[in-house]
C-alpha cells in the first residue's frame, strides 16, 4: 500500500520571537560588586533626597521670599552615617538658625550608634573574630570612604554596648515577675565562676535574673547574688522551688536567703552522676535501673523505699556508693511530693534549663584567647546570657503549673509563713 506523503506547510505558524535583551541587565548582573554598588549608590542617592526634604521643611522653599523664615541653608558639609555596619562618609546638607547648627530629623537616625554597636556585638556572639569583622559584611565601592571596621574600633564598640547591657540586666526590677521556681548553677571562665540564677514564673516561661564573679562557687559568692536578686524585688516571703545541682555552697546560701520558705530539690541527673562513679564499670547498669526507677515514682514512700534498699544492698561491698545514695535522699524527692503531672515532674526534677543556658555561654565565648579581668568575664557572659534569653520556650509542662502554685501556696500555712490575700488568689 503507497503511503500518503505528508508535508506539513509552515506558513501558518508564528515563529518564535528571537530573546529581548535589556543592556542594562545585562551589565548588572555582569558581577556581584557592580549590582552592590548600584544599590549603594541608589540608597545613598535617596537618603541624599531625604536630607533635602528636612532642610526644606525647615527653611522652607529654595529661592522663595518667606518673611517668617527663621532658618537658613548653609551648604554642605562632611559627615558620616551607618550602613551595613560600618561608617560611610557623605556630604550632609546644613540649616543653621540664630548662628546655631540645627540638626536634620533623618541625620539623627541614619547616624545613630546604637545600630552600628547593635551588629557588631550580633556579629561577634555568632563567633566572627574583631580581625575578620570587616570581611563579614558586604563589600562596598573602592570609591567609598568607610570607618568603623578595624580591630581595635570593634573592640571598643562591643566593650561599650556589653557593659551597658550587662548594667541594665542587673539593675532590672524583679517585681512584676511571679516566680515561683529557682535555678542555680555557676560556670568556670579562666580564673573566675560566674554564678547564673534562672527564674520560672508561673506560666513556666523562663527568666535570666542575674549573674555574680567570684574566684569559686563558695557560700559568699551565691549569698551576693540572691541579696543582689532579693535587693531587685525578688520574693523571700513564700515558698519557692528551689532546684540545684548538688553543690553544698549552693544549698547552704539558699538555706540562709530563704530558710524554710526554700523547697528544695536536687538535680536527679547529677545525683545519679555522683552515684555510678563511686561503682565499678559491671556495677553501674543495675544500680543505674534502680535509681531511675525509683525518681519515675509518683509515690514518695514507693521511692523513699526503693533507694533505701540500694543503700542496704551497697552497704557492704560499695559503702562510698551507699552514702552518695543517702546523701540528699529527700531533697530528691522534694518534686514528688508536690503532686504534678509526670511532664512538669521530669522538666523541674532536673537542672536541664540552667544548664541549657550556660551552655551557650560556652559556645559565645570560644573566640577569646585571653581573658582581662573580671569585668570582661562578665561583660561577655551577659552578652551570652541575653542572646540565649531571644531563644527561650517555655517549660516543659506549663500547662500544670496551676499545680505547682497551688502546692507552693498551700505549704505557706505549714510553715507559719503569713498568706495575703494576694497570695490565696
Amino acid at each position: 500500500m503507497k503511503r500518503e506523503s505528508r508535508t506539513v506547510d509552515r506558513s501558518h505558524q508564528i515563529e518564535s520571537p528571537s530573546p529581548r535583551h535589556l543592556p542594562l541587565v545585562d551589565l548588572l548582573v555582569d558581577t556581584r560588586a557592580e549590582l552592590m554598588e548600584l544599590a549603594v549608590a541608589s540608597g545613598l542617592r535617596v537618603l541624599t533626597t531625604m536630607l533635602e526634604d528636612d532642610r526644606t521643611a525647615i527653611c522652607g522653599v529654595r529661592y522663595q521670599h518667606q518673611a517668617e523664615r527663621h532658618a537658613s541653608r548653609a551648604g554642605t558639609v562632611p559627615s558620616e552615617v551607618v550602613l551595613g555596619g560600618r561608617k560611610v562618609a557623605i556630604r550632609r546638607p546644613r540649616v543653621r538658625a540664630s548662628g546655631e547648627e540645627v540638626q536634620l530629623p533623618t541625620f539623627a537616625v541614619m547616624a545613630a550608634e546604637d545600630p552600628l554597636n547593635r551588629r557588631v556585638v550580633e556579629q561577634m556572639l555568632v563567633g566572627v573574630a574583631t580581625r575578620q569583622y570587616a570581611r563579614s559584611l558586604e563589600p562596598l565601592p573602592s570609591t567609598m570612604t568607610t570607618r568603623g571596621v578595624s580591630k581595635s574600633a570593634v573592640s571598643r564598640r562591643f566593650v561599650a554596648k556589653t557593659a551597658a547591657q550587662l548594667d541594665a540586666w542587673r539593675s532590672t526590677s524583679l517585681d512584676a515577675l511571679d516566680l515561683v521556681a529557682l535555678l542555680i548553677d555557676g560556670v568556670h571562665i579562666g580564673e573566675h565562676c560566674i554564678v547564673v540564677a534562672l527564674g520560672i514564673d508561673h506560666t513556666g516561661r523562663k527568666h535570666a535574673l542575674g549573674l555574680w564573679d567570684g574566684s569559686t562557687e563558695n557560700a559568699a559568692v551565691c549569698q551576693s547574688l540572691l541579696a543582689d536578686l532579693q535587693s531587685r524585688g525578688l520574693r523571700t516571703d513564700r515558698s519557692l522551688f528551689v532546684i540545684l545541682d548538688g553543690s553544698k555552697a549552693l544549698h547552704k546560701a539558699v538555706t540562709q536567703t530563704f530558710g524554710q520558705a526554700a523547697l528544695i530539690q536536687r538535680c536527679h541527673v547529677h545525683k545519679l552522676r555522683n552515684i555510678l562513679e563511686h561503682l565499678p564499670e559491671g556495677q553501674r547498669a543495675w544500680v543505674r535501673a534502680i535509681v531511675v526507677r525509683a525518681y519515675k515514682q509518683t509515690d514518695v514512700a514507693t521511692a523513699r523505699r526503693l533507694l533505701q534498699d540500694l543503700a542496704r544492698r551497697l552497704e557492704d561491698r560499695y559503702p562510698s556508693a551507699a552514702a552518695s545514695v543517702r546523701e540528699g535522699l529527700e531533697e530528691t524527692l522534694a518534686v514528688l511530693t508536690l503532686g504534678l503531672s509526670d511532664r512538669l515532674r521530669q522538666s523541674l526534677a532536673t537542672t536541664n534549663a540552667i544548664e541549657s543556658l550556660i551552655s551557650r555561654t560556652r559556645h559565645v565565648k570560644r573566640n577569646v584567647k585571653r581573658w582581662r579581668g573580671g569585668q570582661m568575664v562578665l561583660r561577655w557572659t551577659a552578652a551570652a546570657v541575653l542572646e540565649a534569653v531571644k531563644g527561650f520556650r517555655r517549660l516543659k509542662g506549663h500547662k500544670d503549673m496551676l499545680k505547682l502554685v497551688a502546692a507552693l501556696r498551700a505549704r505557706d500555712p505549714q510553715l507559719g509563713i503569713a498568706v495575703s490575700v494576694e497570695n490565696v488568689a
